[in-house]
């Protein structure tokens, strides 16, 4: 299990991360959300995220079946974490907002399916 420390651009938010798998569950998914939105995730189990500070700068989107639930400063605008539609008992939380984690040194993140994602079916 590797601890992590999460903060979004302004530094309004902060979450404390355990992420039991490290950074190998890295990955992108390109439903019409991920694709823009562009942020790789890991994953952490529900009880493995902490919010530390800014609980009250977090805003919520939700879209379509409302399912996945989606948490972004409202000052800064940087995702910082999502509860999963495809795995409901866990989040995916930014890679890119991992301190001391450059997703670049990580090589090639494989994509998973989230266009014929099965809850649409």
């Amino acid at each position: 299990m590797t601890d992590y420390r999460l903060t979004c651009h302004c530094g309004a938010v902060e979450l404390k991360l355990t992420i039991p798998e490290g950074l190998s569950t890295a990955r992108r998914c390109d439903c019409s959300f991920c694709r823009r939105r562009g942020a790789a995730a890991v994953s952490a189990p529900l009880d493995g995220l902490q919010i530390l500070r800014g609980a009250e700068n977090l805003t919520l989107y939700q879209w379509g079946t409302g399912t996945a639930r989606h948490y972004f400063c409202k000052t800064c605008g940087i995702y910082t974490h999502h509860r999963r539609r495809s795995t409901p008992n866990e989040y995916g939380v930014n890679l890119g907002a991992l301190e001391g984690v450059n997703p670049r040194d990580l090589g090639q993140i494989g994509w998973v399916d989230g266009v014929n994602h099965p809850s649409d079916r």
